[in-house]
């Protein structure tokens, strides 16, 4: 009797995460008479959500919220490369950034299908800052609205020092090693001078990256320097990133529409359809790896971040 019901409440369970599902397809932004036409033969819009922390691919969740996983991305960019019917890409961007790595790999199948001559256009959600941005240069079009939270180019590491916490509860963590710096970044000590040199030199290597990456995209709209007075990490609304020359022009998704159509040369009734909208079964992902990496903190360690 107690193994039925168990049963029960699994599948209820089942039901209530694909109505959750199904809510999320469904509140899309997109016009119901877009989606019926969709799948029809023809020129289309694509439509690539890239929503929460970027990430890898590692990361657990029930239903997959709250991140952008770079390999869901990375898929999506590259099948609105294949596709003939796809003759402009919207990115639909709503995330703080996440990891530096996540971010290049994302951006390198942006420059792919930039090389495909399909216009690329960003629509910049509540927020569009560090890494969310940097997918964003990469856009032939970058539509923000007036108080989106954009900018933010910069880099960050961050340590926890817990050793005195460690002292305090009688733990005497207990490291063998390789070599010399096989422990940067532990939290049972401090960072050494040595170390600190080197994460000086990992973190202005990677923000040059990110400098260069912003200069190339931006080509034309912003000078280095310019960029590099604002590239210091604060966090600006899209009217002064405007202002700036890190965006283009203000408006909202449907906006970012009429963009992608204008450079495309496409007629104003021409289809959207969401490339990556995941339905249920994508989005219940139980990955074991995925909750080893959380609970033992594997994933994050040495994380450089935009």
């Amino acid at each position: 009797m107690e193994k039925k019901g168990v049963a029960v409440v699994f599948m209820l369970f089942l039901l209530v995460m694909a109505g959750i599902s199904l809510w999320k397809i469904s509140t899309a932004p997109q016009d119901s008479s877009e989606l019926g036409a969709a799948f029809a033969y023809g020129s289309k819009i694509g439509v690539i959500e890239i929503n929460g922390v970027i990430s890898g691919d590692s990361d657990f969740s029930i239903v997959n919220t709250g991140m952008a996983t770079s390999g869901s991305i990375m898929e999506a960019l590259r099948t609105a490369s294949q596709r003939q019917d796809i003759k402009a890409v919207v990115l639909r961007i709503n995330s703080p950034g996440g990891t530096s790595t996540s971010a290049q790999e994302i951006g390198i199948e942006i420059s792919k299908l930039h090389d495909t001559g399909k216009p690329i256009i960003t629509s910049m959600g509540d927020i569009c800052a560090s890494g969310g941005y940097w997918l964003a240069s990469g856009s032939d079009y970058i539509m923000a609205n007036g108080t989106t939270l954009t900018g933010s180019i910069g880099v960050i590491m961050e340590f926890s020092n817990l050793e005195e916490l460690f002292n305090k509860l009688g733990i005497k963590p207990e490291v063998i090693k390789s070599g010399a710096f096989k422990d940067m970044g532990s939290s049972s000590r401090p960072i050494t001078e040595q170390e600190r040199i080197m994460f000086d030199a990992m973190i202005a290597d990677t923000y040059q990256q990110f400098l260069d990456h912003v200069a190339v995209g931006r080509q034309g709209k912003i000078e280095m320097e310019q960029l590099k007075a604002i590239a210091d990490g604060r966090v600006l609304t899209g009217r002064q990133a405007q202002q700036n020359g890190l965006v283009d022009g203000i408006g909202n998704y449907y906006d970012a529409l009429n963009k992608a159509r204008e450079l495309a040369n496409l007629p104003e009734n021409t289809p959207v359809e969401v490339i990556n909208a995941n339905g249920f079964w994508k989005n219940f992902n139980f990955r074991a790896q995925g909750l080893f990496d959380q609970v033992f903190n594997t994933q994050n360690l040495l994380n450089i971040k935009y």
